[in-house]
């Protein structure tokens, strides 16, 4: 070997037993390493036992399956109890063959009293306050009147006269019998007979027009409910609620002026407008479904019962009444609605709209796994929704899900809140 060779040799070997160095003593990116031991385990190579139970452990930790949109949630006990879950199931709704209608809750005018007086005066005492329950004939108020006490003389003097006329009708009658026979018999002349005939309808007229008057005076004067009385009590026309009391006492009542306001919401029902191209699908007997956000959502129920045959201040659209059928709801008069009226019976699988989240352009809901010891297990799966109506959405399941299972309806947002945290913090938080 000449020297040249010898020196190529030398050099060769130099650059070989660098690059051998190189790639066993460079550093080691973790995201690239560790690729090759999943696939390692998963090709079934021999690997340390304790490090896969390890790895499995912080796989489940994480709540991650082998589908990466089904994941889980784990509370403890104070955490369970500060979401406020509720639980529940899917409910059958009709979401799509309706017609969406906007209206206010309405009293008939049968239901509404203004109590007001014919006789002019002045409150001496109020024995209801605003909103207080009362019957029909129950003492509003009592009041001292003026007019009230001429009228109980008036009526006195009348009976009086009344008393006068019918001795003297009475006294007619037996002289018109006796005058009567004499005149048969051609005894007394004629014309005393006649005379003594039309001082008896005269009598008879004026003891009928005396116990007519005596009949309207007693009217007003029982408007106070104790005509012996020198105070005139101001009673419930219906029985209800008090909604105005628009006297105080020593105040002056002028005859007819409003002095209370009464309303019975038993007979509530429900006015709505419906406009001209929809109005063709509406008819008596169909129900009508709304909520109120001061009941919680909770759906209340009507049936149609008339549609009107004209349109409502000057616009396209016509009234149409509905009976509430559940009334148990704290209902008042005025109160606006928004309804949906059932014209057909498709009916969907739907869930509360507070039960559905959304995450990564996904829709998810979650489902109660269980308890284990101190902690609640939900599992996060992906749903597909449709129509939403009334606080409710259409949702189809994506995968299977055991008959029975609970829901969470309320408090999923924090499920999701905690999940977004407990991924953020690298696990979950406990």
């Amino acid at each position: 070997m000449n020297k040249s060779q010898y020196i190529y040799g030398i050099l060769a070997l130099a650059v070989a037993l660098v690059i051998s160095l190189y790639f066993n003593f460079r550093p080691h990116d973790h995201a690239v390493a560790d690729e090759p031991a999943h696939t390692e385990l998963a090709e079934g190579t021999d690997q340390d036992h304790t490090e896969g139970e390890e790895h499995d452990h912080s796989a489940e930790e994480e709540g991650h399956s082998e589908n990466p949109m089904i994941k889980e949630v784990h509370l403890n006990e104070a955490q369970y109890a500060a979401t406020g879950v509720v639980l529940g199931g899917f409910e059958k709704k009709n979401l799509s063959e309706v017609i969406n209608a906007n209206g206010y809750t309405k009293l008939p005018p049968q239901n509404q009293a203004q109590v007001s007086m014919p006789l002019a005066g002045t409150i001496k005492s109020i024995k209801v306050i605003e909103g207080q329950y009362v019957k029909a004939g129950q003492v509003l108020a009592t009041m001292q009147s003026l007019a009230y006490n001429n009228l109980r003389l008036e009526r006195e003097k009348l009976v009086e006269q009344l008393q006068i006329a019918q001795a003297n009708l009475e006294y007619l009658r037996q002289e018109f019998a006796r005058q009567k026979e004499l005149n048969d018999e051609n005894v007394n002349a004629r014309k005393v007979f006649q005379k003594v005939n039309a001082d008896l309808q005269i009598e008879e007229g004026k003891v009928k027009a005396l116990q007519a008057q005596i009949a309207i005076l007693s009217q007003n004067i029982q408007v106070g409910g104790n005509a012996n009385s020198p105070l005139v009590n101001i009673t419930a026309p219906i029985s209800g609620h008090v909604t105005e009391v628009n006297v105080h006492i020593g105040s002056a009542v002028v005859e007819g002026n409003e002095l209370f306001a009464l309303v019975d919401n038993a007979q509530m029902h429900v006015d709505l407008l419906v406009y001209e191209k929809d109005l063709f699908k509406v008819k008596p007997g169909q129900t009508v479904r709304f909520v109120l956000t001061n009941q919680g959502n909770q759906e209340i129920r009507g049936k149609i019962f008339s549609v009107g045959k004209a349109f409502a201040n000057d616009t396209k659209s016509v009234a149409v009444h509905a009976d509430i059928v559940n009334e148990r709801q704290l209902l008042i008069p005025g109160m606006y609605v928004n309804a949906l009226i059932d014209v057909g019976s498709n009916q969907v699988d739907a869930l509360p709209q507070d039960a559905i989240v959304k995450a990564d352009g996904r829709e998810f809901i979650f489902l109660q796994e269980g308890k284990e010891g101190e902690e609640y297990h939900f599992q996060r799966i992906e749903v597909k929704t449709g129509v939403s109506q009334l606080g409710y959405t259409q949702v189809q399941l994506l995968q299977k899900v055991e008959p029975g299972q609970q829901i969470v309806q309320k408090g999923a947002y924090y499920l999701q809140a905690h999940l977004t945290k407990s991924e953020g913090g690298g696990g979950h938080n406990h």
